[in-house]
């Protein structure tokens, strides 16, 4: 067995889910039965029926996606559990200098007083189907990839129609292993979602971003929603007569703090994933992508944060855009860390070297699978050539705020300059007039006249002329290079940073409205830039689609190279499940980091007075008097934990539950040092970070004085 898991390991660089410590993978519930024997092996104690069963009660019926992250319903009236980064913009937006729930938090004593949440949704699995023999008894390998493409669509439709009809029901289609398996899912999807409670940032969001990615982590990381449906128990919008959703299953809180080597579960919503890309499709995220991405947003996040200092206000408003932007920058950098340490691009290359001697063992092997390797690395040579340009267009130019904000615009303009527009064009106008109050509400134009200045000199510098929109020129021949100068006249000159002017303009909307806005500077920037993104993103999305065929091959020759073993499949926003255990691990030479932390380790941070670790008055009492309620273990309250289940982006929220299906965690981020686990699993350093539920309990009940949300759930030891 082991020489089996060596030779597997050397070969794949996937790490085997027999191994004990760590089940590599994402998987979906009908996928269960491929692993659940090793969950069983590491710990689990209840069936594979209790995690899903169609049309049964299961763990399944109480995981809920909210938003672009997780959730979980923990009450018998319809009340969610989810991280607080996922319902901070949420917060963000109906918080104001006088009334800042982003400071103070939000507690809701009644349900009259919960807050409608406009916008978010909350969408409960009903089923999901392996569609696979459907799928592709449609489809052969004679067909162009564009043929195969739409015909893989239409059935899906057609599926998803059959799998509806009759019902309030939605339903998705989606491709597995690049296109080798297909599965349905259906969804029923609530619109009545009401903020409940929420903890103050300085709880929530505690560390900021100076944590962001990184362990040992003290984060109270939770916020609270309820579900609303009609008096049938069925989605309706919101409506002040409607009644807690009663949902099907809730699920018990435990009382027993994860402990090192128990077994967890993770279930949620997982984003993207690229198990399988290959060596070049990695160097071109290590050494060009991923670097040129962090100077943009480090230079964004910089102009930001300067003026955040001086103004609340513009704290404010910025506070979940500054919060976003961070995210991906600080992922990126501990990804190339990663790969670097790992050696990620050389045990790729073995793999596919090893791939190329199988293939050529047979001839029908060598047939389909012989040189595929080869069109790998031509076709992301070709992809490179547009990888900057790409890049540049979206994490700079169109960064800046007012000019993908003025690019609503184009469309209007188009229809102006065409001659077509008359009361087209007013009925424009008047749509416009919500997206522009929009806008305006979190904007600040000393943050983004700043921003453009670093992005458009940072596209200059690094991008080939070739791929200059034509304002370059203009900024070379009419503002020698200067482009502070040129920054000047545009924020000056521009309707789009003028918001009364605009809305006003908008308001009596007339030929002569359309004609300014067809003729502002910033008009004529988006439309040049327009073009170059645009001729770039059709040449950059067709190579990658040329890749889609030698991905489904070659995902379909590992398969079949190694046909004893389950290959994790990619995330793909579908609901997954990920299994492992609590542990600490080795982030670097004589370290070692335990498996959670305390309430002790936030009074150590708050103690630095670092901005970043403000600590509530209140929470400082109950430390001092050690007033924890029955929600401590030895006498310390316990914060978070880190456990070695597979996650990644949109894992945020995802329940974690314990060998008995009690939830004993809340997800919410991976170590920095663990990253790079969307190429590749390395299970010495991949760990989820999770707030401990009985924190969840400490804060809401102890410090919130919101005990009446406890009364309506279910707790056990």
């Amino acid at each position: 067995m082991r020489l089996k898991i060596f030779v597997y390991v050397l070969l794949t660089g996937l790490m085997l889910p027999y191994q004990g410590e760590a089940g590599e993978g994402m998987w979906s519930p009908v996928q269960l039965h491929k692993v659940i024997e090793q969950m069983h092996s590491m710990g689990l104690e209840i069936d594979k029926e209790d995690i899903y069963s169609a049309g049964e009660e299961s763990i399944n019926n109480a995981v809920v996606r909210i938003g672009g992250c997780t959730g979980v319903v923990v009450s018998g009236q319809g009340l969610v559990l989810t991280n607080h980064h996922c319902a901070y913009r949420f917060i963000q937006s109906i918080s104001t200098t006088s009334m800042d729930y982003l400071s103070s938090g939000f507690w809701a004593e009644t349900k009259e007083e919960e807050i409608p949440g406009t916008g978010l949704t909350a969408t409960f699995l009903v089923r999901m189907e392996n569609v696979t023999d459907r799928v592709l008894k449609h489809v052969d390998d004679h067909m162009e990839e564009d043929e195969r493409r739409d015909t893989i669509r239409r059935v899906s439709a057609e599926i998803e129609r059959e799998a509806t009809e009759g019902t309030r029901y939605e339903a998705s289609v989606d491709s597995y292993y690049y296109g080798n398996e297909f599965y349905l899912s259906v969804y029923d999807k609530y619109d009545d979602v009401r903020l409940v409670g929420a903890p103050p940032s300085s709880v929530g969001r505690f560390g900021r971003d100076e944590d962001n990615w990184m362990w040992p982590r003290h984060t109270g990381d939770f916020t609270f929603f309820r579900i609303y449906a009609d008096g049938n128990n069925e989605p309706a919008a919101y409506d002040s007569s409607n009644v807690p959703y009663e949902p099907f299953v809730h699920i018990p809180l435990s009382k027993n703090h994860a402990e090192v080597g128990d077994f967890t579960m993770v279930y949620g919503y997982p984003g993207s994933t690229e198990f399988y890309i290959t060596s070049d499709g990695i160097r071109i995220t290590r050494q060009i992508s991923n670097p040129h991405k962090i100077g943009l947003r480090g230079a964004r996040l910089d102009a930001m944060e300067t003026e955040m200092k001086k103004c609340e206000k513009v704290a404010i408003q910025y506070a979940a855009k500054f919060s976003d932007i961070s995210n991906a920058w600080k992922r990126w950098q501990g990804e190339n860390a990663g790969i670097d340490r790992f050696n990620v691009i050389e045990r790729k290359k073995e793999i596919e070297g090893k791939f190329n001697e199988w293939a050529v063992e047979k001839p029908e092997r060598e047939e389909i699978y012989s040189g595929l390797m080869d069109e790998f690395k031509e076709l992301y040579s070709q992809i490179e050539h547009y990888t900057l340009p790409y890049e540049y267009m979206r994490e700079g130019i169109f960064a800046v705020e007012v000019l993908s904000f003025a690019a609503h615009f184009a469309d209007m303009v188009e229809l102006y300059e065409s001659g077509k527009g008359g009361s087209l064009i007013k009925y424009f106008a008047e749509g416009m007039i919500g997206v522009a109050e929009d806008f305006f509400e979190d904007y600040h134009m000393p943050v983004d006249r700043k921003v453009f200045t670093e992005m458009v000199g940072m596209y200059m510098d690094n991008v080939d002329r070739e791929f200059h929109p034509g304002f370059f020129e203009y900024i070379e021949k009419d503002f020698d290079g200067d482009i502070d100068q040129y920054a000047e006249y545009l924020f000056e000159n521009s309707i789009f940073v003028n918001e009364d002017k605009l809305l006003d303009m908008l308001e009596e909307f007339t030929d002569s409205s359309a004609a300014r806005i067809s003729e502002d500077p910033f008009m004529g920037i988006v439309l040049e830039s327009a073009d170059i993104y645009g001729s770039v993103f059709i040449s950059y999305r067709e190579l990658n689609r040329k890749t889609d065929r030698l991905y489904r091959l070659y995902m379909e020759g590992l398969r079949k190279m190694h046909d004893d073993v389950n290959f994790p499949p990619d995330a793909n926003r579908t609901l997954r499940i990920s299994y492992g255990k609590v542990k600490g691990y080795n982030p670097r030479d004589a370290v070692y980091y335990d498996y959670y932390t305390t309430l002790s380790g936030v009074m150590e941070k708050y103690r630095r007075g670092n901005d970043h670790y403000h600590v509530p008055s209140k929470l400082k009492e109950l430390y001092e008097g050690e007033e924890y309620g029955s929600y401590s273990f030895d006498g310390e309250m316990r914060v978070c934990f880190i456990a070695s289940n597979h996650t990644t982006g949109g894992s945020s929220g995802s329940p974690v539950f314990n060998a008995r299906g009690h939830l004993v965690g809340l997800n919410f981020d991976r170590v920095w040092e663990g990253t790079m686990s969307d190429i590749m699993f390395d299970p010495a350093m991949s760990r989820n970070i999770s707030v401990d539920v009985n924190y969840i309990m400490f804060i809401t009940d102890i410090f919130a004085g919101a005990g009446h949300l406890l009364d309506e759930m279910t707790i056990v030891d």
